[in-house]
């Protein structure tokens, strides 16, 4: 007998292996924006490439991930919430070691110790012109998070169960970087303002899920 986060990851390991909701799902939670686009889901030429890692564990009874909020700097992201995860680096052989690397590296995971389970759709992210793989993986503890000061400011730790309460989606209108306005849909995790990319690959997650929590699962 599997206990309940043994049964949710084989589960979630075999619906990985079927179609994925893909854009459907990642545009329920995209922006929409006044003036000018930031989202997209066609990958430039240019584009540099990315991976971010989804790292679910067990918590509480409950499965959790960590989302990290970004220090205040002079940049796209500034002070916002997202996976850990960065840019692919020469030498790494492909995005899933980028995105074990930078988890190892923001918040203090250690990547021989995490399983990977498979992948969300690619997401391509205008503003800062990096197309993103989102690479779901687990372990079988809470992990200690170490965070790098220089590019985490704080760990949020939230349970799946908090993301699917409709009363955590809520939406607002934002002014990025003090130039224009955005309608943008996001979670609330503890008071933070979860939107854009990271909102959106979630909502491809949450829906990837959903069978599980209403009971359809094994």
């Amino acid at each position: 007998m599997h206990d309940p986060f043994e049964k949710f990851i084989l589960w979630l390991e075999e619906r990985l292996k079927g179609p994925l909701p893909g854009y459907e799902a990642q545009m329920l939670m995209m922006p929409k924006a006044t003036k000018q686009d930031r989202f997209s889901f066609n990958q430039k030429k240019t584009a540099k490439l990315g991976g971010v890692l989804l790292l679910l564990y067990p918590h509480k009874g409950k499965v959790y991930l960590p989302l990290m909020k970004r220090p205040e700097y002079n940049g796209v992201h500034s002070g916002q919430i997202s996976f850990p995860g960065g840019k692919m680096e020469e030498g790494d052989p492909d995005l899933i070691f980028t995105a074990l690397r930078e988890g190892q590296e923001e918040i203090g995971i250690r990547p021989e110790d995490v399983k990977v389970l498979g992948n969300l759709t690619e997401h391509m992210v205008v503003a800062s012109n990096f197309n993103v793989l989102p690479v779901i993986g687990y372990l079988g503890y809470r992990p200690r998070f170490v965070a790098d000061l220089h590019e985490v400011a704080e760990v949020l730790e939230v349970s799946i169960d908090h993301l699917q309460d409709d009363r955590n989606r809520r939406e607002k209108e934002l002014l990025v970087r003090g130039r224009y306005w955005l309608k943008a849909p996001y979670y609330d995790v503890g008071g933070h303002v979860v939107w854009g990319a990271t909102a959106m690959m979630l909502s491809e997650f949450l829906m990837m899920v959903k069978g599980f929590d209403d009971g359809t699962g094994p």
